[in-house]
């Protein structure tokens, strides 16, 4: 009696089970499911791309190898995308979509925004301290838009869940009322899209598809920092035509309004007119309930030990997607050496990304870091390393700290969100503060301009004097 591909692939299985790391079976293999047997192949579905190019290159062979055993004939295991999930993203990996998805949100010419994510819903949207107060407000306004906080304005750095929040808003907008219309856009194609509105004589029909829908998402409005007046002025009449029509309106940022540099006061004070909310960095129990949800949605709960969660969470505190990140790289490092995922596996597959992030942290004799940086501004001013980290605000260690954080840019180019950790937890807007303070004073102030420079200076010279040694080393 001949078997059904699901029969032939639960035997290799079987035999693949006893043959590899449980944790490679269960990351790889247990996702997959058999298609179809044609002549001496079995094609196997995986859930994305990226798990079937890894099981086609490191285990169809093996796989294969086990066909004679456990059939008694030869078989060629090949691994494909199933069909229905061909449409997801590559960072959707580790975030299973919903039952349903929400249909395109229609724009007014006939056309269609650019597609809402299917996995940028409340229902996957972790809750913690530091988004709790832009998760409740996008929830309130996906339950009355133009009712509620209008604007609602979401505000944080790379990577937190702002366009995760609005997109939801839209989604639970569309299941309340599919009829709504919707536009979903950047500032940069709302820019460019006027900027072809006044080439082409088609002012009315863009002024028609901005100002008639009934939400209106536009992503990075920092963006408009120093946008020629025309711009400005066309989003504050599409603001305004859409505020008094009781439309809601959802902007995100990665500063709050009042520090958008270049923004016409009439915009900052309209963004403000609703709710600001801002999402900052979560803290450590947040991230592990974030990297808990990811495994549990598909189905690695079993794989990643608690305690290597723990780790990860520990260690890597920028953003989520460096959380989702790390935790891709973990299960590739683990399946291709064949081990067991432990903390030190997860030690070893993640140690660019540990160095880089505790790099601030860390005594490193000779490295240009935060850290050697902290040092030589904290020797200049005469305070101490601990004073820069402090909460402390008096313009004794505010002074030194903000030129601390200046330097840490300018010559690390480090991530906003790594300078604010470093610096006690700051968040990215303080950051983002005290770089355009320092900049804005260094123009006006000539000593404390030569200063700098002279710590500037310092440090390169230091840098590469440093790195001239190692050379000198590798090649002796």
């Amino acid at each position: 009696m001949s078997l059904s591909p699901t029969e032939v692939w639960k035997r290799i299985l079987d035999r693949a089970r006893q043959e590899l790391p449980d944790q490679t079976f269960q990351a790889w293999l247990e996702p997959t499911e058999a298609l179809s047997i044609e002549g001496n192949t079995i094609f196997v579905g995986a859930p994305d791309q990226f798990t079937a190019d890894w099981n086609d290159s490191k285990h169809s062979d093996l796989l294969s190898s086990y066909a004679p055993i456990v059939l008694g004939h030869p078989l060629n295991v090949v691994f494909r995308v199933n069909e229905e999930r061909k449409r997801r993203s590559q960072m959707d990996f580790f975030v299973s979509p919903p039952a349903t998805s929400s249909k395109p949100a229609a724009s007014l010419n006939g056309g269609s925004t650019p597609p809402l994510s299917e996995r940028y819903t409340f229902d996957l949207f972790v809750i913690g301290k530091s988004n709790e107060l832009a998760a409740a407000a996008a929830h309130a306004v996906s339950q009355a838009p133009g009712k509620v906080y209008n604007p609602l304005f979401i505000y944080g750095d790379t990577g937190l869940g702002k366009t995760h929040l609005m997109q939801a808003v839209a989604h639970e907008t569309l299941q309340r009322a599919p009829s709504t219309r919707i536009m979903y856009v950047g500032t940069e194609q709302f820019m460019n899209e006027l900027i072809s509105s006044i080439l082409d004589r088609s002012g009315p029909d863009f002024r028609r598809r901005y100002r008639e829908v009934d939400l209106l998402l536009i992503d990075d409005v920092h963006f408009l920092k120093g946008r020629k007046e025309t711009t400005q002025e066309e989003f504050f009449h599409t603001f305004n035509a859409l505020y008094e029509a009781g439309r809601q309106i959802v902007l995100t940022s990665d500063r709050p309004p009042s520090e958008i540099a270049g923004l016409e006061s009439r915009l900052i004070s309209r963004f403000q007119w609703g709710m600001v909310a801002d999402i900052g960095l979560p803290d450590f129990e947040h991230r592990v309930a974030i990297l808990k949800q990811k495994a549990q949605l598909d189905r690695l709960e079993l794989t990643i030990p608690d305690d290597v969660i723990h780790f990860i969470a520990e260690h890597v505190r920028s953003n989520v997607r460096e959380l989702e990140g790390s935790i891709i790289k973990l299960l590739a490092y683990a399946s291709l050496k064949h081990k067991d995922i432990t903390v030190d596996v997860a030690r070893e597959a993640l140690r660019d990304k540990l160095r880089a992030i505790e790099g601030g942290d860390q005594e490193q004799v000779g490295s240009l870091s935060i850290l050697t940086i902290q040092q030589a501004v904290a020797k200049e001013w005469g305070v101490t390393v601990d004073g820069l980290r402090s909460k402390t605000r008096t313009k004794t260690l505010t002074t030194p700290r903000q030129i601390a954080m200046y330097l840490a840019r300018e010559l690390l180019a480090t991530q906003l969100v790594e300078i604010g950790n470093a610096f006690g937890g700051r968040d990215h807007s303080t950051v983002i503060h005290s770089l355009e303070k320092v900049q804005q004073t260094i123009t006006e102030d000539s000593a404390l301009r030569a200063r700098i420079n002279r710590i500037r200076n310092h440090l390169e010279a230091f840098n590469f004097h440093r790195n001239s040694r190692v050379e000198t080393t590798a090649v002796s």
